[in-house]
């Protein structure tokens, strides 16, 4: 009987075992959850986590990129310091290479990696990878030489420890990259409206394919001027942005904020200040943009009295807060410079530029038409230089529409103030890339870059008595402690090729 029993207690399980591995990948299959994404989602991912994400790229413009053009600076220290003081915050000086490496780069490699193989998906590969140009230019802009070929792949080759390459090799691949994709955009072949920036429209993505292969030539004004004149007549051959309405933005919402327009409305919005230098360049000059970009609580002694009521917009009564200052020292200049505190200085309006759901722009039609006039002043494309200069203030004075209505600048305004500022030939390249400077307002890795390319406008030095930096500006970004502790040896070889790992030090194309 127990031989029995135990025989089919062995034949129950025999067939229980053969009936579960029959069925076991059926059994065994996630059904909910996705074991793949598809690169559109990925490519969405990485165009928004540019600006959204957690707002950490915000906290880097705020802390450094604003403050070095002097347009936004804070008299705060402790973990708000950095270009205000002209010292090192590795907390904010390292977030825009830790969000557009493992948020922006991580899902564009991977969306490019997937769609590059796939017929269907031509033009989503072939936008992905003008998005990877985008993500990689302002990374190299910021901190020099960077991971580049190997760079962002940590999760789909494994490769933890990537190599540092040349600030010089990477323009080269990233003029490379924006020619074969921007060539390989095709308007008769397959594209999808949900994606985020174009809508899936490869003629838009070719134009700013175009219009960022520009940009990337005219970095190169002072190294390479040969190869940069070849890369803006491709450029212009391609066919650029040509109106307001093909801007490369970030269109916001109550729920995808913007992150800058969120910090400086909330817990940030009685630290931050337009500078005395922007605040006097667009008095003086009879701006009219100051009016869209500008507000002061008159009389306000503290945060809490920073209320509506005190709100003007009168350009006359608009005040900088001066460079070169901590809270202390700030209060000593008060009497001098008409306010009655610190927190009587004009700021960002939060309710115009910055609302919560504003835009926010990676590449604008009036950028591209300043970039033009400096090449026309070069000899580089056909056209007067006055032209391009007069549409490049113009487009940007219309753009101010797009954020809010209260901030449109009229018709007449806008030409009244172009009759005024004509392109002087002496005085060419500075007025064409101060315009730049306004153009630019908010797009704190643009400011920071064509500062330093083309050494305009003409900033005086930030006076702060305790600055850590040897010259007159801050040129680059240190890298980051974390590439110290798990990528030391290819990131000594980076700072032994290009010096130490400072403020100070220049990046490849930023030359004296």
């Amino acid at each position: 009987m127990k031989k029995l029993t135990k025989y089919l207690l062995s034949l129950v399980m025999a067939v229980g075992f053969f009936s579960c591995d029959e069925k076991f990948d059926e059994i065994n299959t996630n059904l909910v959850d996705p074991t793949t994404l598809n690169p559109l989602f990925l490519l969405n991912q990485g165009i928004l986590d540019m600006k959204y994400r957690d707002g950490v790229a915000s906290l880097q413009d705020l802390s450094y990129n604003f403050g070095i053009v002097q347009q936004i600076i804070t008299p705060f220290g402790s973990s708000l310091a950095g270009a205000n003081y002209n010292q090192l915050n590795l907390s904010n000086s390292q977030h825009i290479w830790t969000n557009t490496y493992r948020n922006v780069l991580k899902n564009t490699v991977d969306a490019v990696e997937k769609s590059k193989a796939d017929p269907d998906n031509t033009n989503l590969y072939h936008s992905a990878r003008i998005w990877k140009a985008y993500a990689f230019m302002v990374l190299t802009d910021t901190y020099g030489d960077i991971p580049y070929f190997e760079g962002a792949k940590g999760f789909i080759e494994q490769i933890v420890t990537p190599k540092y390459d040349s600030q010089e090799t990477i323009y080269m691949d990233l003029l490379k990259e924006l020619e074969e994709a921007t060539a390989g955009l095709d308007a008769s072949k397959t594209s999808s409206s949900s994606e985020i920036l174009y809508g899936g429209d490869p003629l838009k993505w070719k134009k700013f394919g175009y219009s960022l292969m520009l940009r990337a030539a005219m970095r190169l004004t002072k190294v390479d001027p040969s190869t940069a004149q070849s890369y803006v007549g491709k450029a212009v051959a391609g066919g650029l942005i040509s109106s307001n309405t093909e801007n490369a933005v970030l269109r916001n919402t109550s729920i995808f904020n913007n992150y800058i327009g969120v910090h400086l409305g909330a817990r940030e919005k009685a630290n931050y200040y337009l500078t005395e230098p922007f605040v006097n360049h667009l008095k003086s000059n009879e701006d009219p943009r100051l009016v869209s970009i500008a507000i002061r609580h008159v009389g306000a002694t503290n945060g809490p009295s920073q209320t509506i009521n005190r709100i003007t917009r009168d350009p006359d009564l608009q005040i900088g807060m001066p460079m070169g200052h901590d809270d202390v020292s700030i209060n000593s200049v008060s009497s001098e410079t008409g306010v009655v505190s610190l927190w009587d200085y004009t700021q960002a309006n939060i309710y115009t530029v910055l609302k919560v759901d504003s835009p926010q722009f990676f590449l604008t039609y009036s950028q591209n038409q300043l970039l033009l006039a400096e090449a026309a002043i070069r000899g580089w494309v056909q056209g007067e230089a006055s032209d391009y200069y007069e549409e490049g203030i113009r487009a940007n004075m219309e753009q101010m529409a797009l954020y809010d209505v209260e901030a449109t600048v009229s018709e007449q305004d806008a030409e009244e103030y172009i009759a005024n500022h004509p392109l002087e030939s002496e005085m060419a390249l500075e007025q064409i890339n101060t315009e730049y400077w306004i153009s630019s307002f908010l797009d704190g890795s643009e400011l920071f870059a064509n500062f330093r390319r083309s050494g305009f406008p003409t900033l005086e030095a930030n006076p702060y008595a305790g600055s850590e930096i040897t010259g007159d500006f801050i040129r680059s970004m240190p890298y980051p402690d974390s590439e110290t502790v798990v990528n030391r040896s290819n990131l000594q070889e980076a700072i032994s090729r290009q010096g130490p790992n400072n403020l100070d030090r220049r990046v490849w194309w930023d030359q004296p």
